[in-house]
């Protein structure tokens, strides 16, 4: 039987999502409890992409194989008594056996929350600690140019010769949701690697009038990383939404 699993984790102890030989990831915690309650088999976690060190999900989710015969609920609290404490399986669906986790994928949405005000130590691995007034009214000007279908080869980081970097951006938002976080919004049918966290560093850019608005436009046409500002860092960004082809929210 295959099934959908969605879960939360916090990234912080973890050097990324995908499996890596000697380090701990949150695909390796998985599979490790999928082998436990798969009969001590093998048990791959195929999901619907992969975050970088530091980086959370509100939502994550992915597809497994599971050979013996268990409800959509016992799967659930298998799973989770298996799991340390910073991830957790939210619900478990039982699907077709030619659903995929990464290819069915409609659109993603992820948020980046910054923090303007006084230094914060709790929240310092949750909340960009950037502790700069930013000017939010020329961010939201700047961020509607980032919506809609363009080639983002400006925000890669790596892979810069990268074939096919045209993605489609259907919201873009930057609010402040009280006097010191801001929050971006970004939703589209896919994401290249550093992608947001690059578009955030232009839009703090623009937020500190060092650039125009326009500026964000110029430099999305110019298909260039380079003269790009800094990578926003990883704590601030989180995976909060997958909708899937065929499927309501996976929630």
């Amino acid at each position: 039987m295959r099934f959908l699993i969605t879960l939360s984790y916090d990234g912080t102890n973890y050097k990324g999502y995908q499996t890596q030989p000697g380090l701990k990831t949150v695909q390796e915690e998985i599979e490790k409890a999928l082998f436990k309650i798969n009969n001590n088999k093998k048990t791959n976690f195929v999901s619907s992409g992969r975050t970088d060190k530091g980086v959370h999900a509100k939502m994550q989710c992915g597809h497994a194989d599971i050979d013996v015969n268990i409800t959509e609920y016992k799967l659930k609290r298998a799973i989770n008594s298996n799991l340390p404490e910073d991830i957790h399986v939210i619900n478990t669906k039982e699907v077709s056996s030619n659903f995929h986790a990464r290819y069915d994928v409609v659109e993603k949405t992820y948020e980046y929350y910054l923090n303007t005000g006084e230094y914060n130590p709790i929240e310092r691995n949750y909340v960009f600690q950037y502790n700069y007034q930013l000017n939010l009214e020329k961010m939201k000007d700047g961020i509607k140019y980032l919506i809609g279908e363009h080639d983002f080869r400006s925000f890669v980081t790596e892979n810069k010769d990268k074939q096919n970097c045209i993605r489609t951006i259907s919201t873009a938002t930057v609010e402040k949701i009280n006097n010191n976080i801001i929050k971006f919004t970004f939703t589209g049918n896919g994401f290249l690697r550093y992608q947001i966290r690059n578009m955030v560093g232009i839009l703090i850019k623009v937020g500190e009038e060092k650039e125009p608005p326009e500026f964000v436009e110029n430099f999305l046409l110019k298909k260039d990383r380079s003269n790009g500002g800094k990578t926003a860092p990883a704590e601030g960004l989180y995976l909060t939404n997958i909708k899937y082809k065929g499927l309501e929210d996976s929630k």
